[in-house]
């Protein structure tokens, strides 16, 4: 069988400054696209995977997770919404985007 991830872009505040298309990266593999307000799901074997949010050189940290036969993992994301950590992002790409399981 097989196990579901799902992923959600919105915000709490309901605005990002970093804006446009972001890429779904499992275990290392673009494997879709997400828009805002967009929720994408896909099939993937059950065990330990990799899921990080990029978009070009802009990135979420790297998320480690269990899937076991038949679960659904869901996962939230979205683009800087406070200017300090827009700004930062500049310097340090991998925190311009945030990913949270929820």
């Amino acid at each position: 069988m097989s196990a579901t991830l799902r992923v959600t872009r919105e915000a709490a505040f309901g605005f990002e400054l970093r804006r446009g298309t972001f890429d779904v990266s499992l275990d290392g593999e673009t494997v879709r696209s997400i828009e805002w307000g967009e929720t994408v799901e896909g099939l993937m074997k059950p065990g330990r995977h990799t899921l990080q949010i990029r978009k070009r050189r802009y990135s979420s940290l790297v998320r480690s997770f269990e899937a076991s036969d038949g679960e659904t993992i869901s996962f939230r994301c979205h683009g800087a919404m406070l200017w300090p950590r827009w700004a930062a992002s500049f310097a340090v790409p991998g925190i311009g985007i945030s990913l949270k399981r929820s």
